[in-house]
């Protein structure tokens, strides 16, 4: 027979087991549903026009960080034309100064280099009317009047004819050399030009790798991109700035010393032609006798006219 206070102590532990349990259960998973519908009731219970205030707010707060940020972290835009300045330094002032003198010596030879100062075509037509007529006085004084270099080279050919027609051309090629020597001259400054200016940017390239590679050489981390940037654009430009100059100037020197040569050689082939004429008219009249002293030349001998 079974004691009836034991019988009635089971179902008691048995139901206190079971609310320890719940008990238990709750703690560890009631709390964390409670929390989540009081976050969530909020939003959830507000009007409409309050949770959309809400979203608009933080929205423009958002936008305004990331306008703020991005004012602060960009980078200082610079112009072209000044950030080229600033990264030449020195050697671009010098590769300035030397276009310059380019433009200068291009006009300058470009102007002077023209057929009218080597064989203008009235000098010529004006010459040779005066030795149709036989006035070769009046010729020799057409060619010191005139600045052209074939006026210049018949001017001094004229002036030695009374020593014989070799004395006379010889006196033709010693100034149409000297001529061709000045002008070559004067040309071949933009030859020296168009081989220093390279130079130049070179010195600019190897100067700002240089900087560069002190930069890394020295900084106690990895430099960034933007400290290397000042080394490497002044390597670039200058050397874009010297190719820049020497391109013209070697061009324009091989243009312009081509022309040269060929005025050069059409002032010998004009100029000996006509004193040509000189020799074959001392070939065709006889030999003159020795003038007197203060006498007046024969009648019919070339006269030789005299500065």
């Amino acid at each position: 027979m079974q004691h009836p206070g034991v019988s009635c102590q089971f179902p008691t532990l048995r139901s206190f087991s079971l609310a320890i349990l719940v008990c238990v259960f709750g703690m560890t998973t009631l709390p964390g549903q409670v929390f989540a519908f009081q976050d969530e009731a909020p939003v959830a219970d507000a009007p409409e026009e309050v949770v959309e205030e809400v979203a608009d707010a933080g929205g423009d707060a958002g936008g305004g960080g990331d306008a703020a940020a991005g004012e602060e972290g960009a980078p200082e835009e610079l112009n072209f034309l000044t950030w080229m300045i600033k990264a030449s330094g020195a050697f671009g002032l010098l590769i300035l100064l030397l276009s310059f003198i380019m433009v200068a010596l291009i006009m300058m030879n470009v102007l002077q280099v023209r057929r009218d100062n080597f064989v203008p075509q009235a000098f010529i037509e004006s010459f040779e009317q005066r030795l149709n007529a036989k006035d070769y006085q009046g010729a020799y004084e057409t060619a010191r009047a005139d600045e052209s270099l074939v006026a210049r080279v018949l001017a001094a050919g004229l002036s030695k004819l009374n020593q014989g027609y070799d004395k006379a051309v010889e006196g033709m090629q010693e100034v149409g050399d000297d001529e061709n020597m000045a002008l070559e001259h004067r040309l071949s400054y933009l030859a020296l030009i168009s081989a220093v200016a390279p130079m130049l940017g070179l010195m600019g390239t190897v100067s700002g790798m240089i900087s560069s590679f002190r930069e890394i050489a020295t900084s106690p981390t990895t430099p960034k991109p933007s400290e290397l940037a000042d080394g490497i654009s002044t390597a670039l430009f200058t050397t874009l700035e010297g190719l820049t100059v020497a391109i013209p100037a070697m061009v324009f020197y091989a243009i312009l010393r081509n022309r040269i040569a060929r005025f050069t050689l059409e002032v010998g082939m004009v100029s000996e032609g006509l004193m040509g004429r000189f020799a074959q008219a001392g070939k065709q009249q006889p030999a003159a006798p020795p003038r007197p002293a203060g006498g007046a030349a024969p009648a019919g001998a070339p006269a030789s006219p005299q500065q």
